[in-house]
């Protein structure tokens, strides 16, 4: 049995750094950072005062309908706001107004979503923080004005899968769906999802969106007493780096299969070539030295796409900035790819940690860099940490070794994801 091709043919993406894909890119080429003081909330004498916020934020323009706004909360607008532009560059209302009836029904029920969710946050809570301040620990004056006080929507807006179900809601879109919740390779496996299905013939093509707002009090907290972020800068690799940072965002992309989008005449971006997930089993936070649970995602997924290292191009790491991460993260890629490595670089230095939706970004950035013909640097980029020296980054832009881009993403638990993506020329 042939496996068919997964062809990508359109994407998105809003961050710190922009609001589409190619203002992304063009910020990262030019070495330009958001990461910078927090405005989103009073921070004054916070342990941890920068991220990386997105800029000029309307929630009502960037999804198109005010009303919505009821239903949703701010990281759902950045996951529809991804996927309207994917859906929009791979054209599917277009060539769905010229079916008849019984034709665009089909594209509706053979059109899946699968979305990269953070699973909620402590903004949550807040809305209940009035009512339990004015109850003054009475339970009984809590539970008979919390009606009267909580917004009635509370839970709807609340949802994990929200992007998920509006998507669907709003393009008419009927087939498979998953609301992947996995820490920072939500989005990620949501890609593999939806490939999976899509190779399967369950449906012809598909939406794969992620997101995520961690941008909050309660979260800057947790993670700080964790040490898990700087109070400077993220400097992935660098002999200084000292800490991650958080950023706010989501990206898309539109997949389909090569005959569902050669029978429209698609325009085609890239493909996708295969994937691989493990596990390191040590706990919530720990990773191991060596990066075992790394190494053996990037050899599955070269399995899975039947590849060998030397035909990878461009490595996108995780890169997070956290010392244990960086290490294990340069070690595993020694171990696969040795001293013949391709270009390594990473993204989040420009963006800061986007969680659920990190891992389909920076996919998303990787194919636009591989169309561009570009590597870009990591801007800022000092002495290399001495166990990432083997390490083939640069702060420098480089030219790219091949057409072939793995995207490395990392998270609590000891997850670990890699996907292998192929671009077209621009």
């Amino acid at each position: 049995m042939n496996t068919p091709r997964i062809l990508i043919t359109g994407g998105g993406a809003i961050c710190g750094a922009g609001q589409t894909p190619e203002a992304i890119l063009a910020a990262l080429l030019e070495g330009r950072s958001a990461i910078g003081p927090i405005t989103q909330w009073d921070a004054e004498g916070w342990p941890v005062r920068i991220a990386a916020e997105v800029q000029g934020y309307n929630a009502g323009k960037l999804t198109g309908d005010r009303k919505l706004l009821k239903h949703i909360r701010r990281g759902d607008v950045f996951g529809l706001y991804a996927a309207d532009q994917a859906i929009e560059q791979a054209g599917f209302a277009g060539w769905r107004a010229t079916l008849d009836e019984a034709g665009a029904e089909r594209f509706a029920d053979g059109t899946g979503v699968f979305v990269g969710s953070g699973g909620g946050s402590f903004g949550n809570q807040y809305d209940y923080f009035p009512l339990i301040a004015a109850a003054k620990g009475d339970l009984k004056v809590f539970g008979q004005e919390l009606a009267a006080t909580v917004n009635p929507l509370w839970l709807l807006r609340s949802l994990p899968n929200n992007v998920l179900g509006h998507i669907g809601i709003r393009q008419g879109l009927k087939g498979p769906n998953a609301c992947i919740t996995h820490h920072s390779i939500s989005g990620v496996l949501a890609l593999a999802e939806a490939t999976a299905a899509l190779r399967a013939g369950e449906c012809s093509r598909a939406v794969v969106a992620a997101h995520e707002a961690p941008i909050e009090p309660q979260t800057l907290l947790y993670y700080h007493q964790l040490g898990l972020l700087s109070a400077e800068g993220l400097r992935p690799f660098d002999a200084r780096h000292d800490g991650s940072a958080m950023g706010e965002g989501a990206a898309a992309l539109t997949l389909e299969t090569e005959a569902a989008a050669t029978e429209r005449g698609a325009p085609v971006l890239g493909e996708v070539l295969g994937f691989g997930s493990a596990g390191e089993a040590l706990g919530l936070l720990p990773v191991r030295d060596d990066g075992d649970g790394l190494v053996r995602a990037i050899r599955a997924a070269l399995i899975n796409a039947g590849l060998q290292p030397t035909q990878v191009g461009l490595i996108v790491a995780h890169g997070n900035g956290t010392p244990n991460s960086d290490r294990s993260e340069a070690r595993a890629l020694v171990q696969v790819f040795g001293a013949d490595m391709p270009p390594v670089t990473g993204f989040k230095w420009a963006f800061g940690h986007l969680l659920a939706s990190a891992g389909l970004i920076d996919a998303v950035l990787a194919v636009s860099a591989l169309r561009a013909g570009v590597v870009p640097g990591i801007a800022g980029l000092g002495d290399v940490d001495a166990d990432g020296a083997a390490l083939n980054v640069s702060a420098e832009q480089r030219k790219l070794r091949g057409d072939v881009v793995l995207v490395v993403s990392r998270g609590f638990g000891g997850t670990n994801a890699a996907c292998l993506l192929r671009a077209t020329a621009a």
